[in-house]
């Protein structure tokens, strides 16, 4: 059993009302973060489904492995926005309900439909509204749509990415979308902090563009300060050496040996205490100089022994290290027990990674089951009657 409890008790969002007018990816993040969190989550959807309901396969019980893991605690509402009556009535549970609407539909459109953050503020000036764009609000792209990895490719990302001399690769994880949603998380709750002292909400914007330029500003910040534009590093980082991945006898193992002092207990560990004294390793600015030797020396040393074997090495003289764990292997590896990081969710036999934070050592966990397509479109129904 895990030693890390899960959360059973309404969380320290309870009472709150959150609106999703999301889809993909970025939004329903945000609303999947305010959901575990124990707020109660609205999403608004189209009469045939967010389009992530589709994303397969695989599908898990009913939908797509990605819509189910981002949607979870969630109620859905089928709202036809051509509808007058539909519109009004999604205007009106948003006045009369929300705290906080969260929305990524394509640029342009919610101003049209007058579901727009000032439109909204002038009915309910208590609301926080956040902007999940994709370029950003202002600007000569401000009206043009963005997804993940168009984004890794705008923002620098992808040219960082992947192996010297070979073609830019995308990272496998929707690290832009997954960013923006954490970000406008941030900001909702900065305004709801802020709407606690002065009873007034406001408006919040992130973006894709946003978040994608913020996960290279340590990489920026070399090319901003020497002229030079930072090259793919494969497994490694620049500036830091020696600081990548390795092939093993049998795997891969990546050693962060980022100091002088854990270079080494690297070079005495793996049996080449002579480059101690050699003046192009004698510190990290001579060995980011002369890498490609160092590298190539290290290249053939770690291939001759399988994984387990360094890991144990290195590991015993204090050098930070770890094999590249596949999926498999991270989410059945006793840390990730330990954590109780896989948690079930309720009334199905669905298990998705949690949210990585705990309260008091207690890690919030999944309330309800992803809702099924219109499930809670009664809620409108109500509002349009009333």
């Amino acid at each position: 059993m895990p030693n890390q409890t899960s959360q059973q008790t309404p969380g320290p969002f309870s009472g709150l009302v959150v609106v999703e007018l999301g889809h993909s990816v970025a939004a329903p993040f945000a609303g999947q973060i305010f959901g575990e969190l124990g707020a109660r989550v609205i999403k608004i959807e189209k009469s045939d489904g967010d389009d992530c309901r589709k994303w397969g396969p695989p599908f898990w019980e009913g939908a797509s492995t990605f819509f189910q893991t981002l949607n979870r605690n969630k109620e859905s509402v089928v709202c036809d926005l051509r509808d007058a009556d539909q519109l009004e009535a999604l205007k009106q549970l948003i006045c009369d309900k929300a705290d906080i609407v969260i929305q990524n539909l394509r640029p342009g459109h919610v101003e049209q439909l007058g579901l727009d953050g000032p439109s909204l503020l002038k009915r309910q000036p208590r609301l926080i509204y956040c902007n999940l764009g994709a370029f950003g609000r202002v600007g000569p792209l401000k009206d043009r749509p963005g997804y993940d990895p168009l984004m890794q490719a705008f923002g620098g990302i992808m040219s960082t990415t992947g192996e010297p001399g070979r073609p830019s690769v995308r990272v496998g994880a929707s690290i832009v979308d997954m960013g923006t949603g954490m970000w406008s998380v941030i900001g909702a709750l900065t305004a709801l902090h802020e709407r606690n002292t002065t009873g007034h909400g406001r408006v919040v914007d992130v973006s894709l563009f946003e978040t994608a330029a913020s996960w290279v500003s340590l990489l920026a910040s070399q090319y901003l300060g020497s002229g030079v534009v930072t090259e793919k590093q494969g497994s490694g980082a620049p500036g830091i050496v020696p600081y990548k991945a390795y092939a093993t006898q049998d795997g891969e193992i990546i050693i962060a040996a980022g100091s002088d002092g854990l270079f080494k207990s690297l070079a005495k560990a793996i049996g080449h205490a002579e480059w101690l004294d050699d003046e192009r390793f004698k510190d990290n600015p001579s060995r980011v100089a002369n890498k490609d030797a160092l590298y190539g020396m290290i290249d053939q040393t770690i291939a001759a022994q399988p994984t387990k074997h360094w890991i144990e090495v290195l590991e015993a003289a204090g050098v930070p290290c770890s094999p590249v764990n596949n999926l498999a292997e991270m989410i059945g590896h006793p840390q990730t027990e330990a954590l109780g990081l896989v948690q079930p969710v309720p009334g199905t036999g669905m298990r998705f990674i949690g949210l990585p934070l705990s309260f008091d050592g207690v890690r919030p966990a999944p309330i309800s089951a992803p809702p099924k397509l219109g499930e809670h479109n009664a809620l409108l129904a109500q509002r349009k009657t009333s």
